[in-house]
Parts: C-alpha cells; structure tokens; sequence
C-alpha cells in the first residue's frame, strides 16, 4: 500500500516537471500585465529631456500651430481697425459715436460695439457706479473698406430706484440695435447712436430701453496748409538831405 502511493506522487511530479519544461509556457496573466505596466510608463509623467526627439518636435509643432491660429486671429481683429482699399484707392473713413440718454431709473452697466463681425468697443461696469455717469463714448475712428458694413449694440442696464421703487436694484434690463450703412469712396460716414427710453409711464420697464442710430456721410474735412509768415519789407534808411548851399555875394557891391 505504501508503495503504490509512492509510486502516484512520483507520477504527478513527472506530469508537473514536463509541463514546465514545455517550450511556449506563458506566465500567468496577472504576472503578465504587471511587467507590461512596469515597461509602459506614463507620459505625462516623462520629463522632455527624456523623450525622443519624434516626440519633442510632434509637442513643439502642435504648440507652434496653436500660437500661429491665435496670431492670425489677432491680426484680424487688428486688420479691421486698419483696413483701407490699396491699388490707388483713397479709402473711406467712419466716426462712430453713442450718446446716453437714459433716464434716472436705468443705470448702464455694459456697452458693446460690433462693427461687421468684430468687437470694436467693450465697455462693463457690473457695480453700476461709474459708466452711467459718462454721456457720451468714442467708439471707433479710424479708415474702413468702402462698401456694406453693419454696425450692432448691445446695452445693458440695472435698475434704480429710491423707496418703494427700490426694488428695481434687482433686476436689468437690455436694448439692442442694429444698423447698416454704405462707406462711400474718399467719404466720412458718421454714426451717432443714443441709448434711450420709449414710450411713456404706461410702457413696462423691460421694454422701454432702446437703441436708436442716425448715419450721415460727408467729405472728411482737408488739412489746411498754414499760409506762409507775411515777410515785413526791409525799411531801406533815408538818405541824409543835402546841406544847404552858401549865399551867393550880391552883385554890384560898391567896394570900400
């Protein structure tokens, strides 16, 4: 009896040895998977100077590609300020300004300015202490390409109100306008916009803010060249008047 158990765990330690010593015998899979994430390290851990240069030059050309979009965007916002007809040309001007005219229950908080597109003036006040009080705003000067262009405000205002009326505080308000103009060849197309109130007491709050912009096209006005200085003619000194000749004898003077 002893000896036939002897005999089966001999075996079993023979089955156990050729399988090891099979060719292909793989680890187990949990053994697997850690030694492939210990020879995959995280790159975002990586420092620069231990990547390969591929990998440097793919990161640089990705960041140089986004400063490269952001500049051009720039150079847009830039061009449109700037823009002006080239190849003989003269151009064509724009004045733009707003006025306000709100009453003492609204009180400005933000003003905005679109010209074609492009924000051309921004203005925000969100304590409603200081840009109410300004009456009138530049807010573009400057040349533009003849032809269409459209022109949108946006304001804001927040209420104000003393008393039972202060509840007004709470709330705000907004007008939009919008307007389309034609800059003519060598003109001044000058657009003078107001933020004001509509309607009368009856008329709801929420309603009563409103944009309203007149377009007038000129001749810009031409420097005027300075006149040159009068001269003042030299005074040439006078001449000294002659002295006065001595009187002749009288004739016939009966001698002594």
């Amino acid at each position: 009896m002893r000896a036939s158990s002897t005999v089966v765990v001999l075996s079993s330690l023979a089955i156990a040895a050729s399988a090891l010593a099979q060719p292909g015998a793989t680890p187990a899979d949990g053994a697997g998977s850690a030694a492939g994430s210990a020879q995959a390290p995280d790159p975002m851990t990586v420092k620069p100077e231990d990547m390969p240069t591929a990998v440097r030059m793919r990161r640089l050309e990705q960041k140089t590609q986004a400063l490269k979009e952001r500049a051009w965007q720039l150079k847009a916002r830039v061009q449109l300020l700037k823009e002006q007809i080239l190849g003989g040309g003269v151009g064509a001007q724009a004045l733009i300004a707003h006025a306000n005219d709100m009453g003492s229950s609204f009180r400005l908080i933000k003003l905005i300015y679109t010209l074609d597109g492009t924000q051309v003036f921004v203005r925000t006040d969100e304590t409603a202490d200081n840009l109410y009080k300004t009456k009138a705003f530049d807010i573009f000067s400057g040349p533009i390409a003849p032809g269409n262009h459209t022109l949108s405000v946006l304001a804001t205002y927040r209420g104000h109100g003393y008393g039972v009326f202060e509840y007004l505080s709470k709330y705000t308000f907004t007008a939009r306008g919008n307007s389309t103009f034609i800059a003519g060849e060598g003109k001044l197309s000058k657009i003078d916009c107001k933020g004001h109130e509509k309607g009368g007491p009856t008329m709801k709050m929420e309603q009563r803010p409103a944009i309203e912009c007149k377009v007038t096209e000129v001749s810009p006005e031409k420097e005027k060249t300075p006149a040159p200085p009068a001269t003042t003619p030299a005074t040439t000194p006078a001449a000294p008047a002659p002295a006065p000749a001595a009187p002749a004898p009288a004739p016939g003077a009966p001698g002594k």
